[in-house]
Formats: C-alpha cells, structure tokens, sequence
C-alpha cells in the first residue's frame, strides 16, 4: 500500500464502484457514502488483505450495499406514499455521473424492479447479469457458497422475467412518444394522451410527503390521463419550466422552479406504447441534480 497512491488507485474504479452502489441502493447520496466509507477501508487494509484492489473495493462496496439495504428496510416501509430510486441526468459531461455506466439496468424501470429482490439477490443477479462477474467471483464477493449463489440468481431472473418487459424500443421511439407525451399533456389533449398509454399502465408518483405527488399509485390509461391532465393544473406552479432530458439513460423532462429543480419525469414504453411513467418530486431526491441548463425543451 505505501507504494501506491491511494486516492488514483481508488478512482481508477471510482465509475465501476458507484455503478454498482447506485443501482444496489437507488440513491446517489447512499452510493456516494458507501463509496466514501470504501475508501476508509480501503487506505487502512493491509497489504495482506488486497491481492487484487478491484476484487477488494468491489467486495467491499457490495457488502456494505447489502447491509445498508438490510437496515434501511424498515425506513422505506414507513416512507410516505410510493417510494422511487433517486433520478440521473445522464447528458453527455453530466459531472458527477460521466463515469457512471449506462445501459438498459439504469433504467428507472429496471430500478424499480430491483427493489422486489432481496438484498442478497440483488447483489447476485447484478454482478452476474449486469457486470459479468462469474460465479466463482460472486461467491467470494459475498462470502457465499458458489451453489447457492446459482440458485439465488437463477430465483432473482425469475422474479424479474414475471415483471421485465418483453419488448425492445428504440431510443427514436422513446423520443418520438416523449414528444408526444408533451404534446398531449400541454395542450389538454385527454384522447391524444389515453392513446399514447397502455391500457395497463401504471403511473408512480414520489413525493415523499415533502413534495406534490398523487399518494396511490394510478391504474389504467384513461385514469393516468385524467390524473396527470388533473395534477398540471392543481399541483404544478405556473412559472416552471422544462427541458427534455436524458435521465437513467433515457428520454426524460426535467422541471424547474425558480432555476432549481422541480420534478423529474421519465417512462417506459413496452409494444410502442407508454406502460410506465415516473415521476419524482421529493426535493431530497433532486438535491444533487443541477440548476436549469441552457438548453431547450
């Protein structure tokens, strides 16, 4: 260790550490602590202890994610309304996130999904379907044995292929609807916008209780519209202004109040239609988002 600078062999895989904290907790501020308290250990392991750093700060970030999601349970049990991940501007240069990984698992969609898995699984099923590691890795990443790591990522692919979407979209689809979306939406267009969802979809809204947000979630494409055109009016103050995104890897809008963030919207498209849309507009969530960018809805 003497020999080597702690702080450059730590951020050679600062992207790769917080790629896995983010999506295992849904929260950037959370990651950011797990990866901090990584680096703690990290400069005070021994020689002895790191055969390889990667091997170690990976172990020690994936462990630390399961035990914090153990303990904070409870604490989103009791979270007032619908509980969502903390939302990305994944814009090209979009500092701190340029080193984050970005693919279809960032995805608010899939972040939501990953919630059902317990801690332990959704360590497995990431580190195996998303980072590649193999079994023999992942087992001793966890302390685990490699047969139960098998059958706990095999459970894990279970449970998300009953709730995945089946189908792909191009990202000119997700833009061509978004644009749609915002067209229906700002004109008051109740059967433009009935006809852009899925006759099952299903809109969650996080507010927290610190900011406005429908307090159930909203089954059913006429509802949603009736919802969403209802909440424009009611919810949403007349001087805020939005620009069109890119959030969790995907088309997104992002609002502003005053210059600072106000809500963030984004969704997911199954079949070319609109079967989920997230929104978010607890402040907390949106803290370490950045002031109103120049650029054009």
């Amino acid at each position: 260790m003497s020999e080597v600078d702690p702080a450059q062999a730590f951020n050679r895989y600062r992207g790769l550490l917080f790629s896995i904290a983010y999506r295992m907790l849904g929260s950037v501020a959370d990651a950011e602590d797990v990866l901090q308290e990584a680096f703690i250990r990290w400069q005070r392991a021994s020689a002895e202890e790191i055969r390889s750093t990667r091997a170690f700060l990976v172990t020690v970030v994936s462990r630390l994610c399961i035990n914090y999601l153990q303990s904070v349970r409870v604490q989103r049990e009791e979270y007032v309304g619908q509980w969502l991940p903390e939302p990305v501007v994944t814009e090209p240069n979009a500092d701190p996130f340029s080193l984050l990984r970005v693919d279809e698992s960032l995805s608010m969609a899939f972040l939501v999904l990953l919630e059902r898995l317990a801690p332990v699984e959704r360590a497995v099923f990431l580190l195996r379907e998303v980072f590649d590691y193999d079994y023999a890795a992942i087992a001793q990443i966890l302390s685990k044995d490699e047969v139960h790591c098998r059958k706990l990522f095999s459970r894990a692919r279970e449970h998300v292929a009953e709730i995945r979407p089946r189908f792909v979209t191009s990202s000119q689809q997700r833009e061509r609807l978004l644009a749609e979306f915002l067209q229906a939406t700002s004109t008051g267009d109740m059967d433009g916008l009935v006809a852009l969802l899925a006759d099952d979809a299903v809109l969650y809204a996080d507010g927290g209780g610190k900011g406005p947000a429908l307090p159930n979630l909203v089954h059913g494409s006429v509802n949603i519209a009736r919802a969403i055109l209802g909440s424009l009016n009611k919810l949403v103050p007349r001087h805020v202004t939005s620009r069109r995104l890119e959030v969790n890897g995907e088309p997104g809008v992002v609002s502003y109040l005053e210059g600072r963030t106000y809500s963030v919207v984004t969704f997911d498209v199954a079949d070319d239609r609109i079967n989920s849309i997230y929104v978010v507009t607890n402040p907390e969530k949106l803290d370490h988002l950045a002031d109103l960018p120049s650029k054009p809805l």
